[in-house]
């Protein structure tokens, strides 16, 4: 830069610095010059207007700045997360692909233990353009959707939208290319190297020149300004794809010049892309049985059903006389489309008419033009279109792997939160764990089981299996897992159905003796707790210690400890395996609010009086029913601090009332926080049919807490609720009615409530409370319920007859222990909120999930560690993109939720079952590398789910089968565990009689697909 001007040596002579005298000098005339500044300006005029026509001509100066601007904005996949990344927001395309989502995906994955392993990161001018709401420059992808892979990268599922695409120029046949520029953007392709395919300026001024006209009310033709570049630009990037004012306007033109000169100065390229990329991803509207349709290939699919390969090959060949028809609907097609999407709901679901009419005009014009000849013209108009739309594209994947795929995507859209549409429809690869090629063989063979020669040939057909009538009417589903050191990994889930559902993860199912397993956790560990408690006590401490008279856990475990010289737990567990329980049937047990009976398998069982390592082999009822009922004492017994049987040990205490009331204080607070564990995540809806499956399903019951928790439903409501959770009842509108009235508001206490239910009284009260309150809070609810706590405990002594009142308390007894037994089912994975209060849950009344059994098996076959279950491994969003980001599941370390001997004890309990007991038959089936035996364990399970018509002093004498489930859940090794389970839904169920020998069989002919696999080790190294 120059110094400035030093004004003490300048020389001003425009001045005048003293009066002229009086006597004027002569005067000279001098002739006045003629200013230069006019010429000047209109040289400068004639030079900037030259400039502006080199520039329109050539688009010198503006690729220039643009391309070297462009280069600028990049990106780069760094390692780990980044900030330096701006989303975008409105697009109908980033919405599609999952762009725009990725802001929540993100950090709901981080939640779920998903890491980000890298990410892309925009450069500074990069980060800066977008944050000004312009649209970043890259190649955007003709074709987005899910792409799974399986555990070793195989593919499993791959789905493309949209499905039809022109690859390359060359392609597109030259009618359909011309037609489109002819009508959009004539001079596309024909323009100089370096011109600018966003603007094009003289039709842009004519639209400008025609919204003025517009604003000033006057008469004019209206004009678009906006190239193929700038639409694609709008309907993929601008909210809702509409331009809606000056700003998404300059938006699109700014973006859509910077994207086109991303590669350079030369457009060349660019503009042919754009041809590709309209046609590719033009939205055509949403088609009946199709969805969302974009680019003319699905378009000619879903409106006309036209085949788009045939499409290209009619219109890419020479004309003949032969296919001039053909040539002529297909140029009618997609001239129709192009035409249609500037109004594409309206032209291509009602308004066929009007779009006939526009493409015989545009026809017309075309062939005018010289675009199209003459009597290609003539064959497309003397044609109707023909809407007959095809129907949307399934999943191409065989019929063996469709679970696998079900599952895979159904855990991806619960993930992620989407709806299996939109997932299909996201720019994702993930990686599952599922073993693409076994699953396939595993489904394979299972759906093969329905032929009666395959069934035979495996050994289906017998007594308690299968008949050769019947072989096509059982479900099978199976679950592989495989433990890994980064967790439990789902290696096969499949069955032999075509439905989406699932029913190892999506049922509540009688597995029948499967519960037995749980008893036997539950006993061992009530064990395992007595052994530390005890483990210091002197003898004679022991034997002296006070127990509650039906406390036989804690009796026994004092005598014990008492007597041993070795305190070993372990072989404080094996002496626990080796008690004895009597399997007579004869006995009637109080549970469940009455009288109860229960019966053995086989006869010969009712005069044994086995081990409780021999009830778990044989799977013997009577002794798990007897376990059930000292874990229940167990529970409610004296040596529980704050059990409600204090309260019963001296009716006349003085001290009575005032522990009774902070007893009730304090106890009731307790099981309010459970309840409210129990519901507080879940909606009204939600909440309500919780409980309701929770209670034994009787019109009185069912009734009486209806009426209590929806005191404000009308007879029409009350009718239906009891007419759809009783269909077998056959109720009269009379029965319904006395129902409705007996039961109505105010006619019974909380109190009485809970008894008539069965159910604890503070969890109907907590309910209601929280329909009345949905937003309240547990504090809320604890301060809200103090008289309720009183009440709920208090009313046990004011029943005058001293057998009620003692029938009262066991039932609530019982109900207060199996909250405490629930609480120990959920540590070890019981999938349910409840827990039906009965003894019959020893032998599977509760119900039970075959993947949560196999949780389970999990735990114990691992020294009582719980491993994540692993079912996707990685998610990669958006690759070769601005916003590609890598996720990898990172799973929590292994918990400790049960003892290793208390494991150990259980996997030698249940290497029993398979070594002569009830699975004795996969004997030899499993074998290692080496040719030596693999050692198995498990356990079987029968359900035969009836309902009870008629039940005589605690039998059930006559009864409707609902279902008839047989479980095998298992451990295969050292590393790999699962179940199988074989299924009748209805009253079909009634014709079959087969037992767990079913699926042991079904496993056993499974053997041979299984084994090179399990000896490999890992499945997916």
């Amino acid at each position: 830069m120059s110094s400035p001007p030093d004004f003490n040596q300048m020389q001003f002579d425009n001045y005048r610095d003293e009066r002229p005298s009086e006597q004027a000098a002569p005067v000279v005339q001098q002739r006045r010059r003629r200013s230069l500044l006019p010429w000047l300006f209109i040289l400068l005029l004639l030079s900037g207007a030259a400039l502006v026509l080199y520039e329109l001509s050539t688009a010198h100066y503006q690729s220039t700045e643009i391309s070297a601007y462009a280069k600028k904005l990049t990106y780069k996949l760094q390692s780990g997360p980044t900030e330096q990344v701006s989303y975008p927001i409105a697009g109908p395309f980033d919405q599609r692909l999952g762009y725009s989502k990725l802001p929540k995906f993100i950090p709901a994955l981080t939640q779920r233990n998903f890491v980000v392993e890298q990410q892309a990161a925009f450069s500074p001018e990069m980060l800066f353009y977008t944050q000004l709401g312009f649209f970043p420059p890259y190649r955007e992808k003709a074709q987005g959707g899910l792409l799974i892979g399986d555990c070793r990268n195989e593919e499993l599922f791959s789905f493309s939208h949209p499905q039809r695409v022109y690859k390359h120029p060359a392609e597109v046949p030259a009618v359909v290319r011309d037609s489109l520029l002819f009508i959009e953007n004539r001079k596309l392709l024909t323009s100089p190297a370096r011109a600018n395919p966003a603007v094009d300026w003289p039709r842009f001024m004519m639209a400008a020149v025609s919204q003025v006209t517009k604003v000033l009310n006057l008469e004019g033709q209206s004009a678009g300004g906006s190239t193929l570049a700038t639409q694609i630009e709008k309907y993929r990037h601008s909210p809702q794809g509409l331009t809606q004012g000056f700003t998404d306007k300059f938006l699109q033109m700014v973006s859509g010049s910077v994207r086109a000169y991303r590669y350079g100065a030369d457009t060349s390229l660019t503009r042919h892309e754009v041809v590709l990329d309209y046609l590719n991803s033009v939205p055509l509207s949403s088609a009946p049985g199709f969805g969302e349709v974009h680019g003319v290939g699905d378009a000619l699919w879903a409106w006309f059903g036209t085949d788009f390969s045939r499409f290209n090959q009619v219109l890419n060949a020479e004309a003949t006389e032969q296919n001039k028809s053909l040539r002529g609907l297909a140029l009618r097609q997609v001239l129709a489309l192009m035409i249609a999407q500037r109004r594409p709901s309206y032209y291509l679901l009602q308004g066929h008419d009007d779009l006939e009419q526009l493409t015989n005009s545009h026809l017309r014009v075309l062939a005018n033009a010289k675009v199209i000849d003459k009597d290609l013209a003539d064959s497309a108009m003397s044609q109707r279109l023909l809407f007959k739309g095809g129907k949307a594209p399934g999943i191409k994947q065989d019929a063996q792997t469709l679970k696998g795929i079900n599952v895979a995507r159904g855990r991806l859209g619960t993930l992620l939160n989407q709806q299996l549409y939109d997932l299909d429809r996201l720019d994702l690869t993930a990686k599952v764990s599922l073993h693409h090629e076994l699953q396939q063989k595993v489904s394979h063979y299972l759906n093969s089981l329905a032929s009666p020669v395959v069934a035979e040939k495996v050994g289906l057909l017998g007594e308690k299996l299968l008949s050769a009538s019947n072989t096509d009417k059982v479900t099978y589903s199976f679950t592989l897992f495989e433990k890994t050191p980064g967790g439990n990994r789902v290696r096969v889930q499949t069955d032999n159905t075509d439905q989406p559902f699932d029913l190892n993860e999506g049922s509540k199912l009688e597995l029948g003796s499967t519960a037995k397993l749980r008893v036997l956790t539950t006993y061992l560990e009530i064990v395992a707790e007595l052994h530390d408690s005890f483990i210091d006590e002197l003898p004679e401490n022991l034997l002296n210690l006070e127990i509650a008279p039906n406390d036989h856990l804690t009796r026994w475990a004092a005598t014990y400890m008492a007597h041993t010289a070795d305190r070993d737990l372990s072989k404080m567990l094996d002496a626990a395996l080796q008690r004895t329980y009597s399997a007579s049937p004869v006995e009637r047990f109080f549970t469940g609010g009455g009288l109860q009976v229960f019966n053995n398998f086989q006869k010969k069982e009712d005069s044994r009086v086995p081990t409780v390592l021999e009830s778990l082999k044989e799977s013997i009822n009577l002794p798990f029913v007897r376990i059930m009922r000292d874990i229940v004492s167990y529970s409610s017994s004296y040596q529980t601090a704050g059990s409600t049987s204090l309260l019963l040990k001296n009716d006349k205490d003085p001290r009575r009332e005032e522990y009774l009331r902070r007893f009730a204080d304090k106890e009731g607070s307790s099981f309010l926080q459970r309840f409210w564990r129990k519901y507080q995540k879940k909606t009204e809806e939600d909440r309500l049919n919780t409980f309701f499956e929770g209670l034994k399903q009787t019109p009185d019951r069912l009734a009486a807490v209806h009426r209590y928790l929806l005191p404000e439903s009308d007879f029409a409501k009350f009718s239906a609720f009891l007419q759809q959770r009783l269909p077998e009842e056959n109720l009269t509108v009379k029965d319904i009615d006395e129902l409705y009235n007996k039961y109505g508001p105010g006619k019974f206490s909380l109190m009485d409530q809970g008894y008539i239910a069965r159910v604890h009284p503070l969890e109907l009260w907590l309910l209601s409370f929280m329909q009345q309150n949905p937003q309240a809070t547990l504090t809320e609810a604890v301060n809200a319920s103090a008289e309720q706590r009183q009440q709920v405990y208090r009313w046990l002594f004011r029943t005058s007859n001293r057998s009620a009142r003692d029938t009262r308390i066991r039932i609530m007894l019982e109900v207060e222990a199996f909250l405490d037994i629930h609480q120990r089912w959920k540590k070890l994975g019981y999938a349910f909120d409840h827990l039906v209060p009965s003894l019959g849950t020893a032998l599977g009344s509760s119900g039970d999930r075959p993947a949560s059994l196999a949780e389970l098996i999990g735990i114990i076959q691992n020294d009582g560690m719980l491993l994540p279950t692993v079912r996707v491994d990685q998610l990669h969003f958006a690759a070769n993109t601005p916003y590609e980001v890598k996720l990898k599941y990172q799973p929590n370390e292994a918990q400790r939720v049960m003892k290793p001997e208390v494991a150990r004890a259980l996997r030698f309990a249940l290497s029993q079952v398979a070594d002569g007991g009830t699975a004795r038959r996969l004997q030899g089936s499993f074998t290692k590398a080496d040719g030596s035996p693999l050692v198995i364990g498990g356990k079987t399970g029968t359900g035969d789910n009836k309902m009870a018509t008629q039940v005589i002093r605690g039998r059930t004498v006559q009864s409707t089968t609902i279902n008839r489930t047989a479980t095998f859940v298992f451990y295969l090794g050292e590393n790999h565990f699962g179940t199988l389970t074989a299924f009748v839904p209805g009253k079909g169920a009634e014709d079959f009689s087969f037992t767990s020998a079913l699926p042991l069989q079904v496993l056993k002919g499974m053997a041979p697909i299984l084994s090179p696999y399990i000896q490999q080790g890992q499945l997916c190294r």
